[in-house]
């Protein structure tokens, strides 16, 4: 699973990266470099004329039907093996309602025994620097108490690749560039099975693994001494 991201790049570097539509507006996001499930992510999706667009949305997918939000707690990951027979992910799915969740790295804690009472914190980021890009699905969902319309979204994961296989069972789906095209829509796909074929780990040499302090385990740590390298003596 992937339950902590980070996001601390400046949003022109984003948006150059990830080709927005020049006339959209800029999203309000603060720097984090600890944000939980139901914090506010910044996502693209391919709006209505097909162009490429920024959205920030809550992170823990509400579906359209749900009485309440308290299912966004338990949806901030979807599994990739069974996401399209889950009733909380299959409606977006079936909609078409695919995005990327744009971030710097995530954290992962690897347990030091066998009973998992002791563990480390590393952070995650790709190794050239670039921003995370995370393949999704995203769903609009409408209060029935309030009528507020909330964007929610959640993120797939996958099993691990070798690297991170050291740390965790899990990891999200990092989409190479060439494939976020296909799976925002931009570019058609023959049949369901070439979309899920993107649903795979990521190369390990995409990865920049480090140890950092298990401060980052507190969400009130916000900064950005979360990434500093952990000292050797101190693992």
């Amino acid at each position: 699973m992937c339950g902590r991201v980070r996001l601390s790049s400046d949003f022109s570097e984003i948006k150059i990266k990830l080709k927005f539509d020049a006339d959209a507006p800029a999203p309000n996001f603060e720097a984090d470099f600890n944000k939980p499930p139901t914090g506010l992510m910044l996502v693209a999706i391919r709006s209505q004329d097909g162009k490429r667009t920024p959205k920030i949305m809550k992170w823990g997918l509400i579906p359209h039907w749900a009485k309440d939000d308290k299912i966004q707690y338990s949806t901030h990951n979807a599994r990739s093996e069974e996401f399209t027979s889950k009733p909380a992910f299959r409606d977006a799915w079936k909609r078409g309602q695919r995005c990327l969740l744009v971030h710097n790295g995530f954290y992962e804690w690897k347990k030091l025994d066998e009973k998992g009472k002791k563990k480390q914190a590393y952070a995650i980021d790709m190794a050239d620097g670039s921003p995370m890009v995370t393949a999704g699905l995203w769903s609009l969902w409408k209060s029935p108490q309030s009528g507020e319309e909330i964007l929610t979204c959640t993120m797939m994961t996958c099993e691990p690749n070798k690297v991170m296989g050291e740390l965790h069972d899990r990891m999200p789906v990092i989409l190479a560039e060439k494939d976020w095209p296909k799976w925002l829509g931009e570019e058609p796909a023959a049949t369901e099975q070439e979309l899920l074929a993107l649903l795979k780990p990521c190369p390990d040499e995409a990865l920049k693994i480090w140890p950092v302090d298990n401060m980052v385990g507190n969400v009130r740590n916000k900064g950005p001494q979360l990434i500093r390298p952990l000292e050797p003596a101190l693992l």
